[in-house]
């Protein structure tokens, strides 16, 4: 973990806090090292910004890494509707292969 970084990314969020893209990188930037605070950053974006696309993805696949399969199918689910409504193939493609990656590890 880049802790220079995190705390840029920190200020960053707290200069503009309506920037989602902010805490989406702050979210990443823990995803490897720090689960349960890329968690909190996942979820102040899915209900602060539920318009920010590029969250369901990794948001999905972070509780399907942590076992919370229901709310990992919800968040794929929500992806795949949002990428429709806003046009944009390429994410819903890469959504709609990870849930489907998602689903087959089930049975």
């Amino acid at each position: 973990m880049n802790t220079e970084r995190i705390q840029q990314l920190l200020q960053f969020v707290q200069d503009e806090p309506h920037e989602p893209f902010n805490v989406y990188a702050l979210a990443m930037e823990y995803l490897s090292t720090n689960p349960g605070q890329a968690q909190h950053y996942f979820e102040k974006l899915l209900n602060e910004h539920p318009q920010y696309l590029p969250t369901y993805y990794h948001a999905a696949q972070l509780y399907a890494d942590l076992g919370d399969r229901t709310k990992a199918a919800m968040y794929y689910d929500f992806g795949l509707q949002l990428a429709r409504q806003q046009g944009n193939q390429k994410t819903f493609d890469e959504l709609q292969r990870a849930y489907r990656a998602f689903q087959d590890d089930e049975e």
